[in-house]
């Protein structure tokens, strides 16, 4: 699994971090990272783009470690503390209103207390979205939701997924993982696990139209014209989709849609 590569490369080359973020850390054991400003500057400053701060929430230090590795780069990506606990995650967010919290529930911290968690920092900071990592028997889902979480993942997601979920839930957008997806539309409509429905959540308004129109067998050249869009924005749609719906490529992303219902009009 790429996300646990990235972990364990951490483990073996990261072992400490320096002394002077162990000398910020405070008596309430948040640990601010050095960097919390990607290469733009600073939030508000002329030319940069709109950051993405996060808090990285979670009992294991390597997922931690994994999480910041992964972010570092990315570019309007920002993780400006780690907490090892839910009080320390609730520091964090007091200090530095982050955008996104990424909570681990990590069953050797207890679920239960990564639920809580949820509930107090959405109360907390109704601002800042919690995007959820579980197991892949937690049966949390749910529970997380309830509790005001906007993002729910499988630890097992890919990097690319990652990001994309962190991005999704800092502009407000509900993102649930393919296989969590089909629980929720299950549990709401009823519906037989597997079934093909999944394939709509979660996608809004722009990318359901993009979606009905890759069904019927368009190309990107012709779908951005017919909803008057660039190409690239009908191929940066169609990359959300994908990721969102499951789809290994755009053929099986045209089965899925059509099962669904999609692709039958003209």
């Amino acid at each position: 699994m790429q996300m646990m590569r990235t972990m364990q490369t951490m483990q073996t080359t990261q072992t400490t971090r320096p002394d002077t973020a162990a000398a910020d850390r405070g008596a309430e054991g948040a640990r601010p990272l050095l960097r919390p400003w990607s290469a733009g500057g600073p939030p508000g400053a002329p030319g940069a783009p709109a950051e993405v701060t996060v808090v990285i929430a979670g009992g294991d230090p390597v997922f931690r470690m994994g999480l910041a590795a992964l972010f570092e780069p990315l570019p309007g990506l920002s993780v400006v503390a780690e907490a090892a606990t839910v009080a320390e995650a609730v520091v964090a967010v007091e200090r530095h209103g982050p955008r996104v919290v990424v909570m681990d529930l990590r069953p050797g911290t207890g679920a239960e207390s990564g639920i809580e968690g949820t509930r107090r920092l959405r109360r907390l900071r109704p601002g800042t979205a919690v995007l959820v990592m579980a197991g892949e028997g937690d049966d949390s889902l749910f529970a997380c939701l309830r509790a005001g979480a906007l993002g729910y993942l499988l630890r097992s997601a890919s990097g690319t997924e990652v990001e994309r979920a962190v991005r999704a839930v800092a502009n407000g957008e509900l993102l649930l993982g393919p296989g969590p997806a089909g629980r929720v539309v299950a549990r709401v409509a009823g519906l037989p696990a597997g079934s093909a429905a999944p394939v709509l959540l979660g996608l809004t308004r722009r990318e359901h139209e993009v979606l009905d129109l890759v069904a019927r067998g368009l190309d990107n050249r012709t779908i951005a014209l017919e909803l008057s869009l660039s190409q690239k924005t009908v191929r940066n749609h169609v990359s959300n989709i994908l990721m969102k719906i499951g789809a290994a490529g755009r053929p099986e992303a045209i089965v899925r849609a059509r099962e669904a219902g999609l692709g039958r009009a003209g």
